[in-house]
């Protein structure tokens, strides 16, 4: 995906994934959090994860460099999420969209660990890796597993970036899915999610 027409366009799709992530943690029922959300993650383990990414974009976005963001991130599902999950997730997203949101035409440089990255292309990551959770959350607690289509026309330019074997610790080599595929099946699969 190249530079949005503008900011705001990408500014509303993150927001748009940020709610529709929050619609599904919001579904987890209290016998849920321990259920598998990926191999190796449960539902706690997959919302903390998301807690913890949005906890860097403030930092990230004012061109922090990546060492000094990550003192101030908490560790560990408990330490993310704490006595309520929900709120934990619910005021670092508000904080994570302002920042987009002040980050203006997202011209500028975040510094990550594999190095300095276009804004704008940060925060296409940041929307795709939160619709692509939101599925796997779904899934995970039989919530809905229904993408919103302008989240998954969006999460494709990432998809378009992922190497074809994945990457190890990240994303799951492709997999196959049949002639006429939804788009949404088409990226799940993308990602190495059978849907």
């Amino acid at each position: 995906m190249t530079a949005p027409a503008d900011a705001t366009e990408l500014l509303e799709l993150f927001q748009r994934a940020q709610a529709a992530f929050t619609d599904r943690v919001d579904a987890v029922e209290p016998g849920q959090w321990d259920l598998e959300a990926l191999p190796g993650w449960t539902v706690a383990d997959l919302v903390a994860h998301l807690v913890g990414e949005a906890h860097w974009v403030p930092g990230l976005l004012a061109g922090e460099p990546v060492d000094d963001v990550a003192t101030r991130v908490p560790h560990g599902t408990s330490a993310l999420l704490g006595e309520d999950p929900l709120t934990a997730w619910e005021s670092v997203a508000d904080e994570a969209l302002a920042a987009v949101a002040a980050a203006g035409d997202l011209t500028g440089t975040v510094h990550l660990s594999r190095g300095p990255t276009p804004a704008h292309e940060y925060v296409e990551e940041l929307t795709a890796d939160l619709t692509v959770h939101s599925w796997d959350l779904a899934r995970a607690t039989g919530g809905d597993e229904q993408l919103d289509p302008a989240l998954v026309h969006a999460a494709e330019g990432l998809a378009d970036r992922l190497p074809t074997d994945g990457v190890p610790g990240l994303f799951d080599p492709p997999v196959e899915v049949p002639d006429g595929a939804s788009p949404q099946a088409r990226l799940l699969a993308r990602f190495g999610r059978r849907a």
